[in-house]
């Protein structure tokens, strides 16, 4: 049985069928005094400098960006945002969506860590204009002169638009279908490709988002720090607001990573609103370790009301990790939902929205390695947790053989197959692969359509009206005719011994030479571990006895990295196709070679 239902109010001829851009206008009139986006500026005072936009000044920054943009790119053209995360950001965006010029939501080149996803998104989406700030532009300059990339017309800086023009700006119908935006994916199994977002899928995942959030408290607020470069950052902290006009606060990740705390802290300052936030697995372990007393004395979290966790594999440790350590600042049982989505979605699929703690089903490793969900007692000695994501809210999910195109029964494992306005129509300039992924037809549709269905590549599970993600399907291992999914090899590794590093570990399968796949795992080594009292033997050692009690297959390769070798996604997600790749190629800088050259050395 197919999850979820459409929302009637996006049906042709429905009352949601207008652009969510122009919704800015309608509260820029009804309410132009109250705020709309806050940013939180830590690089300039360590407490954070606060600079709000109201409704008014929002839809004229817009206007004026628009009449900027309009005069060096058309319609359909391209505007790659190289600048970082502030106000002149979510500013430039919606000017872009005004202007119907498509912009590519990028970063400024000097963000460390994702040069090769800026070169290849970059050069895909072939922009006619960039848009920087003053001091970002050496950086952009610089990328331009280092890289054979195509030059823009122009680069416009977002801080130093004449925001007096925006009076010269003569609104122009914008169509559900006219394309929004490329979102450009985070490249954890490929390269990085464009997803085409329409008005129309912005329209319809947001108000889904709002419907399954169901902020029926009055005066939501949004608080955030995620990259808006990444589709869970930019639909919950732009597109949000839009729908009845809130406000949203954000800082960027930098200043989170810095001090995750900020964020949690930014949250209590609303203790009388209702705050909703959202952000990967690993950020919420990540607060979670580093949250001391003194800064947890004065935490009131009694406003949060929804904590989306989404983007990467939902830990059963984590949840409840983050329950423990902020349950005392007063958050609420209810207040954590696991949840899932993809940018080929525009990002929300489904969220375990109700006002009760995480669901977890405890199920029979062994039957799941055949494709079945079979629940177990939590102490059974082959048990495995599997985090429920809720319910879809506003379209359609269902579980599907990708091999027959046939629709599975509750309890057995197959693809996740998703309907609905907000999927992408395809992938910018790839006409083969959106075919691919977003062109599924299920072979006996009884009363669901047909197609199109987007093919999430994922695989899942629906277990008492609720579905369950267990992993990717290019990143299933199949060892001995058994399936393993690599994040639960993962999570066994980083618990076999304290060198290794907490979710900076990748399994994957390489083809061994009579046919069969052979497990290989590379881990980061932790450096609160001494390299004077590391033992590489006694670690490998330790990590292939778990593997082999925990998932009764033996480990044909462990390589102990060093800290920041494990290729993560933008999203944090494990990038293990890249590690493999790195790992085929010789080019993991590994633990054993560092302590063979400082006893060289010594």
């Amino acid at each position: 049985m197919a999850l979820g239902s459409l929302l009637p109010e996006l049906a042709p001829g429905g009352s949601g069928r207008t652009p969510l851009i122009e919704r800015v206008a309608r509260w820029a009139a009804d309410r132009p005094d109250d705020p709309a986006y806050t940013f939180v500026d830590y690089s300039a005072d360590p407490a954070g400098v606060k600079i709000t936009a109201s409704w008014a000044e929002t839809h004229r920054r817009a206007r004026a960006m628009a009449v900027r943009l309009r005069a060096t790119a058309e319609p359909g053209e391209r505007a790659a945002l190289l600048l970082p995360q502030t106000l002149d950001y979510m500013m430039t965006m919606l000017g872009a969506m005004y202007a119907r010029v498509v912009a590519v939501p990028l970063f400024s080149p000097d963000l460390p860590g994702h040069a090769d996803r800026l070169l290849g998104a970059y050069a895909d989406a072939e922009p006619a204009v960039i848009v920087t700030s003053r001091d970002a532009l050496p950086h952009v300059e610089k990328f331009l002169a280092d890289h054979d990339v195509p030059r823009p017309r122009e680069i416009v800086l977002a801080d130093e638009a004449d925001r007096a023009r925006a009076d010269e700006w003569r609104d122009e119908p914008i169509g559900f279908d006219d394309l929004a935006y490329l979102q450009y994916t985070s490249g954890s199994t490929r390269r990085p490709a464009g997803v085409e977002i329409t008005h129309g899928n912005v329209t319809a995942n947001a108000m889904q988002l709002w419907a399954g959030w169901s902020p029926d408290r009055p005066a939501p607020e949004l608080v955030s720090w995620l990259p808006l470069f990444h589709d869970m950052g930019l639909i919950s902290t732009m597109a949000l607001p839009m729908v009845r006009g809130d406000h949203a606060i954000y800082t960027d990740p930098v200043s989170f990573v810095m001090d995750p705390m900020r964020w949690l802290e930014l949250i209590a300052e609303r203790p009388a609103r209702n705050v909703y936030t959202a952000g990967p697995n690993f950020a919420y372990e990540y607060v979670a370790s580093q949250a001391t007393p003194e800064r947890l004395a004065d935490l009131d979290l009694s406003g949060l009301v929804t904590c989306l966790n989404g983007a990467e594999p939902i830990r059963t440790s984590t949840l409840s990790m983050f329950a423990d350590t902020f349950g005392p600042a007063g958050l609420r049982p209810g207040a954590q939902s696991p949840g899932y989505g993809l940018a080929e979605a525009t990002v929300f699929v489904s969220a375990a929205a109700d006002d009760d703690p995480p669901r977890v089903v405890h199920v029979d490793r062994d039957a799941l390695t055949r494709g079945e969900l079979v629940p177990c007692d939590a102490d059974a000695e082959r048990s495995a947790a599997l985090v429920s994501c809720g319910r879809p809210v506003g379209q359609l999910v269902a579980i599907v053989d990708p091999e027959t195109r046939r629709e599975q029964p509750d309890g057995r494992v197959g693809e996740i197959w998703v309907h609905g306005p907000n999927t992408a129509r395809g992938y910018w300039r790839n006409s083969e692969r959106s075919a691919e992924t977003f062109g599924g037809e299920l072979a006996e549709p009884g009363d669901l359509p047909s197609g199109p269905w987007l093919k999430t590549g994922d695989y899942g599970v629906v277990h008492n009206g609720e579905l369950y993600v267990t992993g990717r399907i290019k990143d299933l291992i199949i060892v001995d005719g058994r399936n393993h999914y690599p994040q639960d090899i993962e999570v066994t590794v980083q618990e076999a011994h304290d060198a290794i590093r907490p979710d900076h570990v990748a399994a994957f399968s390489i083809q061994g030479e009579d046919s069969g796949e052979l497990l290989v795992v590379v881990a980061e080594r932790n450096r609160r571990v001494p390299l004077a009292r590391l033992d590489p033997d006694e670690v490998e050692n330790a990590v292939r006895a778990a593997v082999t009690v925990e998932h009764e297959m033996s480990v044909h390769d462990f390589v102990l990295v060093e800290p920041g070798t494990v290729v993560r996604t933008s999203s944090g997600k494990i990038a293990r196709s890249a590690t493999r790749q790195r790992y085929l190629d010789g080019a993991l800088p590994t633990t054993r070679r560092r302590l063979e050259a400082r006893r060289g050395d010594g």
